[in-house]
């Protein structure tokens, strides 16, 4: 019975072209923070941190099932429920669904390839948004015509498939929903995977994930989310600010990311206590976790980068490296989206964070 709807959509809307009608632009972002959330949990764990002070959770994440928009399974839905149900107390909230992640876009560049797959994708998010009482999508295809997860396909055309794709979701959608993507915050993606100019005013927000420009592949240590570049590491936030203001992008349809997470690599020499030497990524943990993983009993000493803004810690006796955000980078992150009028800040994953008096109440005491 699906398929039956997908195809009377498809030839209702299909006129043959690939281009699609162009459908109004949003309007940007109103002066101010937003402050938003992804979150990858249950229908119960959010519940202990303070969620009035977000003004968007997405949830993470719906995937692909053929060319529609769909839920893993019935606990997924549960979970949204139960976040749509929170707008009740605090009005202001909005619910986004998040396509993707960094291994759920496997037949990303397959289905929006054709007109088909992209159209049909499109209907099925309206009606998934209309049936969850959600305000928007956000699409994490990690990357659009480069190298994401092994084995992942991507190709050149990509670019302008993922242009066609915000088109055809605009068009289905309307002015009613919020579109945003989360795009890659290092140069590779930001020069080779998105129009920009063909984009932008079809979106409400680009959420820069300038977070894992140091990461599970880096053979060499470094800041994996820092606020400003260093004459050793080039992809920063400002970096990715500058980028693309430099192609036109207005401020407050920019959103920055924050980590509420550590990345650890091991075999670590001790000069320049680790930063910027060989080592191999050995896991992550979250910030709710920090005061025993990165204690001075493990032998951790915590460093501040003056010029990358962005802490890290060392330990001689572990040969272990950790970069990560603190309350004071995250205090600093919120202050340049201020003092740059952007859109706002956002964060993975809601759940690392401590309950209470955590990196959302610094970014939220920033913000205000």
């Amino acid at each position: 019975m699906r398929n039956m709807f997908f195809l009377a959509l498809l030839l209702a809307v299909a006129g043959g072209t690939t281009a699609l009608p162009a459908a109004k632009a949003p309007a940007a972002p109103k002066p101010g923070v937003a402050i938003i959330a992804y979150y990858a949990g249950n229908d119960t764990g959010f519940r202990q941190y303070p969620t009035e002070k977000l003004t968007h959770i997405i949830y993470s994440f719906l995937h692909l099932k053929g060319a529609t928009f769909a839920f893993d399974k019935p606990q997924d839905q549960a979970t949204v429920a139960a976040l749509v149900a929170l707008k009740t107390q605090h009005p202001q909230l909005k619910v986004m669904l998040s396509l993707g992640g960094w291994t759920g876009c496997e037949t990303c560049s397959q289905v929006f390839a054709t007109e088909q797959g992209r159209t049909e994708f499109a209907a099925s998010v309206k009606q998934v948004l209309a049936a969850t009482h959600t305000d928007g999508i956000d699409l994490d295809w990690e990357y659009p015509a480069i190298a994401g997860p092994p084995g992942h396909r991507f190709t050149p055309e990509d670019r302008h498939n993922f242009t066609l794709l915000v088109q055809a979701l605009r068009t289905a959608l309307g002015s009613t929903y919020e579109i945003s993507f989360a795009a890659g915050g290092f140069p590779g993606y930001l020069k080779n995977s998105v129009e920009w100019a063909t984009v932008m005013p079809l979106v409400n927000r680009v959420n820069l994930m300038s977070y894992d420009l140091v990461n599970g592949y880096s053979t060499t240590t470094g800041h994996h989310t820092p606020l400003y570049s260093t004459s050793k590491q080039i992809p920063s936030i400002d970096n990715g600010v500058r980028f693309l203001d430099s192609v036109g992008v207005a401020p407050g349809k920019v959103v920055i990311g924050a980590a509420f997470y550590a990345r650890v690599f091991d075999g670590v020499a001790s000069a320049n206590q680790g930063l910027y030497q060989a080592g191999k990524f050995k896991k992550t943990f979250d910030y709710q976790n920090f005061a025993d993983s990165l204690s001075a009993a493990r032998g951790f000493a915590t460093h501040w980068d003056a010029v990358a803004q962005a802490p890290y810690a060392y330990s001689p006796g572990r040969q272990e490296f950790a970069s990560f955000d603190d309350e004071k980078s995250i205090r600093l992150k919120t202050k340049y989206a201020r003092d740059k009028h952007l859109g706002g800040i956002m964060f993975w994953e809601l759940t690392g964070d401590k309950p209470r008096h955590g990196l959302l109440d610094a970014m939220y005491q920033a913000a205000r």
